[in-house]
Formats: C-alpha cells, sequence, structure tokens
C-alpha cells in the first residue's frame, strides 16, 4: 500500500509508462492468465489473423499494468490531477437521468481503467444531489480490504457494499442514491441467462433488470476509456435505457451485451479479458485440449 501511494505521486506521463512495463512483466510471469486472455480473443475476434491477436494480447497486458497505478491515482490522487484527466463525454444523460427523482444503477463493465470512473463523476454527482456507491468483493488480507474501502469511500460520496449483501444495494437504490454495477462478469446460475456476448454464449448477469424492477431505478450505461492520444480517460455517459426492464430478461442481458461490446470495440485492449467468461455447464474452452482447437464452442 506504500509503494501504491508513492507511485501515485508520480507524473501521469511516468506513471502509465511504468505500468505498461509491469503489464510486459506480467504476461511472462502469469502464463496461465495469458493463455486464458488469449483463448478469450480467439473466441471474440475469430477474423484477426495470429500476428494482429498476438499484438491485441500484447497490448492487452500493458493496459492492465496500466490499470493496476490507475488504482493509485483513484485512490491517492489529487481532485485537481482527476479534473485534468476526465473528460466527460455525455454528461446530459446523466443530468437527465437526475431529473427523473429515482435512483440511478451505473450500468459499467471491467475495463481496465474502470476504478477511476465513479471518480471522476463524483463531483458531478454530488452537484446533482446524489451519494454514490458501488459493491465490491473483499479482499482478504484485512489491510487492503480497509485501504480500499475506506479510500473508495472518502471519493465516491457513500459506503462501499460488500458483494454478498444485496439487500443494502437495494436500499441505496430504493432511497435514490446511484449505485456503480459491472454487469459483465459470469454469474451463478440462479441469477443468469445464456445469451451471446461477442457471438459466444455466456452466462450473463440477470441482477440489473431485478433490481430495476424492484426499484424503478434509471440504468444510466457509464463506462471509462484511456483515451488513444494518452492525454486522459474518457468518461463515457450514454442514454438511459428505454422501456427497460422488459419481461424478458434473457432480452433485457442480450441488450447490455450489446452495449458492453459497442464499447469495447472501441479499443479491445482496455476490456479485462483475464476471466473464464466463457465457461459454462458442459463447455469448457479453457481446458488445455480445448485450447489447441480453433476454440469454438457449441451452444
Amino acid at each position: 500500500m506504500g509503494l501504491g501511494w508513492l507511485l501515485s505521486q508520480l507524473p501521469y506521463r511516468i506513471q502509465m509508462a511504468l505500468g505498461a512495463g509491469l503489464g510486459r512483466l506480467a504476461q511472462r510471469v502469469v502464463p496461465d492468465r495469458a493463455r486464458i486472455a488469449d483463448i478469450n480473443l480467439r473466441l471474440c475476434y475469430p477474423d484477426l489473423s495470429e500476428t494482429a491477436r498476438a499484438d491485441l494480447l500484447a497490448a492487452h497486458f500493458r493496459s492492465v499494468g496500466r490499470g493496476a497505478l490507475e488504482t493509485g491515482i483513484c485512490w491517492w490522487g489529487s481532485q485537481d490531477k482527476i479534473d485534468r484527466l476526465a473528460h466527460v463525454e455525455g454528461l446530459h444523460h446523466l443530468e437527465d437521468a437526475a431529473t427523473r427523482g429515482r435512483g440511478i444503477i451505473l450500468l459499467s463493465a471491467h475495463t481496465t481503467s474502470l476504478e477511476l470512473g465513479v471518480r471522476m463523476a463524483q463531483k458531478t454527482m454530488r452537484e446533482l444531489g446524489f451519494d454514490t456507491t458501488a459493491m465490491y468483493k473483499p479482499p482478504r488480507d484485512p489491510v487492503v480490504e480497509r485501504v480500499m474501502r475506506t479510500r473508495r469511500e472518502a471519493h465516491i460520496g457513500g459506503a462501499s457494499i460488500p458483494d454478498d449483501d444485496v439487500m443494502a444495494l437495494l436500499a441505496a437504490l430504493r432511497r435514490g442514491d446511484a449505485v456503480w454495477y459491472a454487469a459483465d462478469q459470469k454469474a451463478g446460475k440462479r441469477v443468469s441467462v445464456t445469451v451471446d456476448f461477442f457471438g459466444q454464449p455466456a452466462r450473463t448477469h440477470t441482477a440489473v433488470s431485478r433490481m430495476a424492477k424492484m426499484t424503478r431505478a434509471t440504468v444510466v450505461p457509464f463506462f471509462t476509456l484511456r483515451r488513444a492520444d494518452g492525454q486522459g480517460y474518457r468518461l463515457i455517459i450514454k442514454p438511459p435505457l428505454a422501456d427497460f426492464p422488459s419481461d424478458d430478461e434473457a432480452t433485457d442481458a442480450r441488450r447490455i451485451n450489446a452495449i458492453i461490446e459497442d464499447v469495447v470495440n472501441e479499443d479491445p485492449a482496455q476490456y479485462f479479458w483475464l476471466h473464464q467468461r466463457f465457461k459454462r455447464k458442459g463447455v469448457d474452452p479453457y481446458k488445455p485440449a480445448a485450447s489447441k482447437s480453433s476454440a469454438k464452442t457449441s451452444r
């Protein structure tokens, strides 16, 4: 934690250069994760040549390394630094959602700079009258858990919610708070449906639909990407979802996946490809034998 704080004090360009080097190192020292990411890229971008996919995989790990340092920027960076780096697109969509008098689900996904998203928006959220919170999975290490929780709460404006406390999440939405929620991780059978994600069947969360139905919250797509020119970050806010939720959770899940796909396709290297997203009952493309094939999956 002390090293993280120290690195967060460095100039931004140096931080990003160090992060890229850290990512290159990680690609070598965690080959299992590199293999998972490569399989995911084969599945999601089957038309890429071997060379293009290898280049994308290397760019992804550089992005992951930068993301590690961006966590430090989020936790310990000054507000002036955050304001210089933030470039907000679609702020009027958030203002529109605020006029509806309901809680807001900030629908997001696991891009490598996701930690910065709520921090960049927090000043605006406060001006609009919202307390903001997010679910998180408490780390096992108590020191890391305390630092993560206290630093997030210092910046996002509300108490962090452990990932097993669904009632607290619903209570926050019912009292009109804004909740950041990433809906792109593999879900358990009871809270998921299998729908396409990048053309592949994937178990997909139905939690957003259920939360919106139970609390009447407005769902606003909300994503963070690093700018191509190296001058900070794009906070991408899209229009609130109309006619959501529908009567069909699978339709809602596919709609959310399509929104995430559109953002990921803007810069695929910045999406978090390290998880076994397409593993499901009876299908495991991440087994060593499966990875030697063309990584095709059956429906």
